[in-house]
């Protein structure tokens, strides 16, 4: 287990270094320049040299990915000279709602999609298999941002249950302390994940209770409950955990739609925000900070494996 360990390690070291080192020549390909979406269009040409002097943008760009690295191993993600704050600072101000937010949306999905998948593979082809089915794909093929429209037209719009605009609060005891503003955005994640969840989840099951060693299970004369939980229901989880670890970048990214629709004061809104404006330095900071999240899901989702199926350790 230590050598498997140390060895998604190495691997995922090399990943990260490789995805700062992508991030870093596209942003630097995209069209315009740092200088001119700060100083705007009328700034001339000596000022713009003055400005790239002045923030080392004027030397090659291995020297630059070279400050910038050193810098993001110190924990420096960059400064966003339009909101006059560093990226750091907005990611620790900003982040704890992402993670109310998404952290809420997964959970909820979890709950509903496990026990679902499995209800659905047991009772396969039966009417709670074609409906769940039928709900699933429906959901999964509709656009979140659709999604979030259609509840504010039904709660809001029609009904007026609950409001369409998030919380504002800036931090995170102030979006939790308004949780009528905090369901519909929730309601939309958990509904998204929970048709995905649920797919993989019934396709899993499917394929475990078709296993000898469930056959020899049901032979001895074991409970259906037992069944379910001890045998099926664990080596059902290793592609919900693919999901869930590929997930944690979801805190920074899968909410960018949601919480652009609901006005949510997170990342994600920032991020757009920060496109929108040409505001390299927070698209750099949070992009690469979305990759890191990548292969850290990743890493945890390849030990979860070994935890899960003890075979994996030595692949």
């Amino acid at each position: 287990m230590i050598g498997y360990t140390l060895r998604r390690l190495g691997q995922a070291a090399i990943v990260v270094l490789g995805v700062t080192v992508l991030v870093f020549l596209l942003e630097h390909l995209i069209p315009g320049s740092l200088a001119r979406a700060i100083l705007g269009p009328r700034a001339s040409g000596v000022e713009i040299a003055a400005f790239n002097r002045a923030n080392g943008l004027d030397r090659p760009v291995v020297a630059q990915y070279l400050t910038f690295l050193s810098h993001l191993l110190h924990g420096n993600l960059g400064y966003s000279y339009r909101l006059n704050q560093s990226v750091d600072s907005l990611v620790v101000h900003q982040l704890p709602n992402d993670l109310i937010l998404v952290g809420i949306a997964l959970a909820l999905a979890l709950l509903i999609a496990i026990p679902l998948g499995v209800a659905q593979a047991v009772r396969r082809n039966r009417a709670l298999d074609h409906v769940a089915t039928g709900a699933a794909f429906l959901l999964y093929s509709m656009p979140s941002y659709w999604l979030g429209l259609l509840l504010i037209a039904g709660l809001t719009i029609s009904f007026h249950v609950f409001p369409a605009e998030a919380p504002q609060a800036a931090s995170a005891g102030g979006v939790l302390a308004d949780p009528r503003a905090l369901v519909l955005p929730v309601v939309t994640l958990t509904l998204v994940n929970v048709a995905l969840f649920s797919r993989y989840m019934r396709s899993a099951a499917v394929d475990t209770l078709a296993q000898e060693y469930v056959r020899v299970a049901r032979s001895k004369g074991l409970p259906a409950r037992v069944i379910l939980t001890r045998h099926v229901l664990r080596n059902s989880l290793v592609p919900v955990v693919t999901l869930l670890g590929l997930s944690i970048p979801a805190v920074l990214t899968t909410g960018l739609v949601v919480e652009y629709v609901f006005n949510f004061p997170g990342l994600g809104l920032t991020y757009f925000n920060a496109a929108v404006n040409a505001d390299y330095p927070v698209e750099l900071g949070i992009t690469v900070l979305v990759g890191i999240a990548t292969v850290l899901g990743s890493l945890l989702a390849d030990l979860a494996y070994a935890v899960l199926d003890p075979r994996v350790r030595y692949v």
